[in-house]
Formats: C-alpha cells, structure tokens, sequence
C-alpha cells in the first residue's frame, strides 16, 4: 500500500519541480510583481484539477464523449498559440528588469 502512495508523490513531485513553461511564467510574474495572487491561484487549481481528472478516470469520460475530447484538444491548441505569440512579442521588445531604488540595506 505504501508503494504507490511512494510512486505517486515521486510522479507528481517530478511534474511540479521540473521548471517548464507554467514555473517559469509564476517565477516571472513574481520578479516584475504583477497579478502574482492570481496567477498563483489560477495555476495551482489549475494543476490540482488536471491532477483530480487525471485521479478521476478523465480516459473513461472522453471515451465515452468523443467531442469533448475535441473540445480539450482545440482549447489547448488556441491556448499554446496565444501564449507562443505572447513569447513571440516579447521578445521582439526585449528589455531587463530593473531593481527597486530603494533596495540599500540599512
């Protein structure tokens, strides 16, 4: 019973740690400090209800409703092309993150 409670942390905590496209994006917007509650909020229940319907058997129910399965295949589509154009513009426009002035220790 331990072996795959062990197997699962080891699998999640191996998709969690690794720094991908969504750690980098979290990191990012803590660096500039913009919208950082919201954004932390949006993709840890993000996360955790991929992580549940992954749980839930998610195989089983777009199996069973072959449209759905579309729908989620074209929503990622339209997704990635929207944050691949939002890369693009920035780095057409690229700039460096300037420190706060008032960041002497005293």
């Amino acid at each position: 019973m331990l072996a795959p409670l062990l197997i699962g942390l080891g699998s999640g905590l191996s998709l969690i740690v690794a720094i991908g496209a969504q750690n980098a994006f979290v990191l990012r917007q803590g660096i500039l400090r913009q919208h950082v509650l919201v954004v932390v909020l949006i993709c840890a229940l993000t996360d955790a209800l991929l992580e549940f319907l992954g749980v839930a058997g998610i195989g089983f129910i777009v199996q069973r409703a072959p449209l759905l399965l579309e729908i989620i295949r074209w929503g990622g589509v339209l997704f990635l092309l929207w944050y691949a154009w939002s890369a693009i513009r920035r780095a057409m426009r690229p700039g460096t993150l300037v420190a706060a002035a008032d960041t002497e220790p005293g």
